[in-house]
């Protein structure tokens, strides 16, 4: 096991300097630096001590999360978000999306259509239609966005999504960070 690979990935995650981290933890920037280079071993109250910094057990830092990582979600790991006589389908592909930075739903609408209007919040949405023809509102701007195509913008715009085809229209949409609202 490699003690400074993690406390490294650990201190990125939660976007800190060695400093930072050695001043919180009551350590020098060297000594942090050797360990994440594994020049040094840290004693267990040392160590205890940095990981308290980043709110991790002992527990949860020693185990091998990454063969516990779900990186496929197949069709029954979906949530559907929705009621299932709507005429808007809202389908949350990867469970768990709150503790993410992304949150990536299916959406397929109905002919004619159109999702409630959403206020403007922090983030960017992207979307890829795999299916139909879009409108895309933007504050007073309209975009008519067909399949293989997609869309991006930032969410400091008012927004909303109408079916203008005459076939079922099915969205694959990505809100960061995770604000989607159905």
């Amino acid at each position: 096991m490699k003690i400074g690979e993690r406390l490294k990935r650990l201190r990125m995650i939660n976007s800190l300097t060695q400093e930072e981290l050695a001043s919180r933890a009551d350590l020098t920037k060297g000594f942090i630096s050797q360990l994440e280079n594994d020049a040094t071993s840290p004693s267990i109250a040392t160590l205890k001590d940095i990981i308290d910094v980043f709110g991790v057990s002992m527990q949860e830092f020693f185990s091998d999360t990454a063969d516990d990582e779900n990186v496929v979600f197949g069709k029954d790991a979906r949530v559907q978000a929705t009621d299932d006589d709507e005429k808007i389908k809202v389908e949350l592909l990867v469970p768990g999306a709150q503790n993410r930075e992304m949150d990536p739903v299916l959406v397929t609408l109905e002919p004619g259509e159109e999702m409630d209007e959403q206020q403007f919040h922090e983030g960017e949405e992207f979307g890829f239609v795999l299916l139909g023809k879009i409108q895309l509102r933007l504050d007073d701007r309209l975009h008519t966005i067909k399949k293989d195509e997609c869309f991006y913008f930032t969410s400091d715009k008012r927004h909303s999504v109408k079916n203008i085809g005459k076939t079922q229209a099915k969205i694959l949409w990505v809100v960061t960070p995770p604000t989607f609202y159905y």
